[in-house]
């Protein structure tokens, strides 16, 4: 349930104002807020989620506990790197009307991302990667869904970018001491 929750609340938090729920709010101004649109980014959202968390649990069983605590402060370290980067999305030059390729580019962004890197963390971490799966597809359903309501003009309102230089140092200060911990536990 830890992770479940974890998941959920650190995905929002950290896909509030990514390149993914801007893609998705300036789709979403161009298509007239197409309910296609919405599933096929809610969908990106549960597939990058199911694949981080996936891959972040064959890793941590590959590796000893000391070294998967040591992959868990990389991931967050990447994912703290990647919230301090200015999410500068260009607006697309022609709206394109096909879904495929929108899920295509969304699902390309979305594997990438500091928030996918908290699931692959979290699932590298707690003993349950599905939980973290699915609290991470649901935070990101969420962010992507705001995105698609609010759209460019109403998230370019809210100063997302403060938010985001919050949680990079966050994150950043966890990383660090998840990887004393692996360094320098006792056990």
């Amino acid at each position: 349930m830890d992770g479940f929750l974890l998941a959920l609340l650190l995905v929002f938090a950290l896909a509030m104002g990514g390149r993914d729920q801007w893609l998705v709010a300036q789709w979403a101004e161009s298509l007239h807020r197409s309910t296609a649109l919405l599933v096929v980014a809610v969908l990106c959202a549960g597939l990058s989620a199911c694949a981080m968390a996936w891959v972040g649990a064959e890793f941590a069983a590959l590796l000893p506990h000391r070294a998967a605590q040591m992959l868990v402060a990389f991931a967050l370290g990447v994912a703290a790197i990647e919230l301090a980067l200015p999410a500068r999305v260009r607006k697309p030059q022609e709206p394109t009307r096909s879904l495929g390729a929108i899920g295509i580019v969304l699902l390309a962004r979305q594997i990438g991302d500091g928030a996918r890197f908290a699931v692959f963390a979290l699932a590298a971490w707690t003993a349950l990667p599905v939980a973290a799966a699915i609290g991470g597809a649901l935070g990101g359903a969420a962010a992507v869904t705001i995105g698609w309501a609010f759209g460019a003009q109403g998230l370019a309102r809210i100063p997302l970018r403060a938010v985001r230089w919050a949680l990079a140092g966050g994150l950043a200060i966890a990383a660090i001491f998840v990887g004393l911990d692996a360094r320098f536990a006792a056990y």
